[in-house]
């Protein structure tokens, strides 16, 4: 299902203005206690780059991506030094190998059936030992929400998902607007 939302100059102002406030820091900090500094990480769904000014801030070598082009276009105006793609999530066509790859929040626009390709895709484009840092919104089923498709997922569904291809680092509940409403995911590839 391909989202309307972000692939307007409005409703990326919209996004920004409404995710002032939020970042992904905590996540970013449990990442960073299991990844070498100066590691190389591809970013899913940079959006308005909060999180990827935190991966270079600590010292990481980063790459964005966002699937919509009103982003990627934000991200290069926005932090010129920067190196930024436009990246299905599903597909991840990239020729480059990474030490993690990190999303906050991204994943769940995608169906199950592509939300297993991209795990096999992350796999493809780790390196040893590479390392994934992923948070979903919690729950069963799916919906439609400003026009952006939003599958939530439970602990078993991610852990069945990721387990074969994965050592499971953290897998963990946390709160974003309430009490447990996400998970975090961190994986060792096997």
């Amino acid at each position: 299902m391909e989202d309307k939302y972000y692939h307007t100059k409005e409703s990326v102002e919209e996004y920004i203005k409404h995710s002032e406030g939020y970042s992904g820091k905590d996540l970013i900090n449990k990442l960073n206690e299991v990844l070498k500094s100066g590691s190389s990480i591809l970013e899913l769904g940079s959006g308005p780059g909060k999180d990827w000014t935190i991966f270079t801030e600590l010292g990481f070598e980063v790459i964005g991506s966002d699937y919509s082009e009103e982003f990627v276009s934000y991200l290069k105006k926005t932090f010129t030094s920067g190196s930024f793609l436009r990246l299905d999530a599903s597909k991840l066509e990239v020729n480059q190998k990474f030490d993690a790859i990190y999303s906050n929040k991204v994943l769940h626009h995608l169906t199950d059936l592509e939300l297993k390709n991209s795990i096999d895709k992350q796999v493809e484009l780790l390196n040893t030992d590479g390392i994934i840092c992923h948070s979903f919104w919690k729950g069963e089923g799916d919906e439609e929400f400003k026009g952006m498709y939003v599958n939530y997922h439970t602990k078993k569904e991610i852990e069945t998902l990721v387990s074969k291809r994965f050592e499971i680092l953290a897998l963990e509940e946390y709160a974003e607007f309430e009490a447990n409403d996400s998970l975090f995911l961190i994986g060792r590839k096997k």
